[in-house]
């Protein structure tokens, strides 16, 4: 998926947890290989090019495409996996694939888990008994810095930016790089959708904050491309700064 995963498990380390993360990382690479747009002979690309019709795709795929739609229809069209002209639903299928890596840790006996891909985390439990996770996201304008300091148990967290891969999120009604703030954290109950609503919030752009307010469940954060902020009414921004944290943010 052009981006480091990495896990980080609190749990006593067991043959069958050993096994699940083995299983975890295979899982990525299946991932990639089916829906990756880098790769000509995906799934995907196949798809996108109209040499494979749907029906004749994998169930994984028919139900990635489904809940692109369903965050196409709650996201007002500011989500879609067409916003370039052409098929790709990239900017779910991360946060759905380290929402599945996290799935087997956790049938697997694992409580306490961070599962980070490109700065997109799946948090489950908590990393020392009595301490919630502390995630420090990356200021987009200031290298080395961190723009806020996100603390809690079993959520997930997405940012969408331009620091690291420059202007990629695009609008899906010009079909043009969107004219967002230089970041936006999301923070949910799943990575699925809190990933596709950071990379839609990115998209609204100055709608974005109300747009946040209104979702049952979600949270978000923004960096203005002047360098100031806002954040929504219930984000769980740390109180005082850890003296470790997980990075997080894109």
């Amino acid at each position: 998926m052009g981006t480091v995963f990495s896990f980080d498990i609190r749990d006593q380390r067991t043959p069958v947890l050993h096994a699940a993360l083995r299983e975890a990382v295979v899982r990525l690479h299946h991932v990639d290989e089916v829906f990756s747009t880098y790769r000509p002979d995906s799934v995907i690309s196949r798809l996108g090019r109209g040499e494979l019709r749907l029906q004749q795709c994998p169930q994984e795929v028919r139900d990635v495409l489904a809940l692109c739609a369903s965050a196409e229809r709650t996201t007002g069209g500011w989500f879609s996996d067409r916003a370039g002209g052409t098929l790709d639903p990239s900017g779910l299928v991360k946060g759905w694939a380290v929402e599945h890596a996290s799935r087997i840790l956790a049938e697997a006996g694992a409580r306490n888990t961070c599962v980070n891909g490109g700065g997109d985390l799946r948090l489950t439990g908590e990393p020392a008994p009595g301490t919630p996770w502390h995630i420090g996201v990356a200021h987009p304008l200031r290298p080395g810095e961190l723009c806020t300091l996100v603390t809690g148990r079993d959520l997930a967290i997405a940012t969408s930016g331009t620091a690291e891969r420059g202007a990629h999120i695009l609008d899906p009604r010009r079909g043009t790089p969107a004219a967002g703030p230089a970041s936006v954290t999301v923070v949910g109950p799943g990575l699925t959708l809190t990933d596709a609503y950071a990379t839609a919030a990115f998209a609204m752009g100055e709608r974005a904050r109300d747009w946040l307010e209104s979702l049952d469940g979600y949270e978000g954060f923004a960096v203005t491309r002047d360098g100031g902020s806002w954040r929504t009414s219930g984000f769980p921004e740390a109180a005082v700064t850890a003296p470790t944290a997980q990075r997080g943010g894109t």
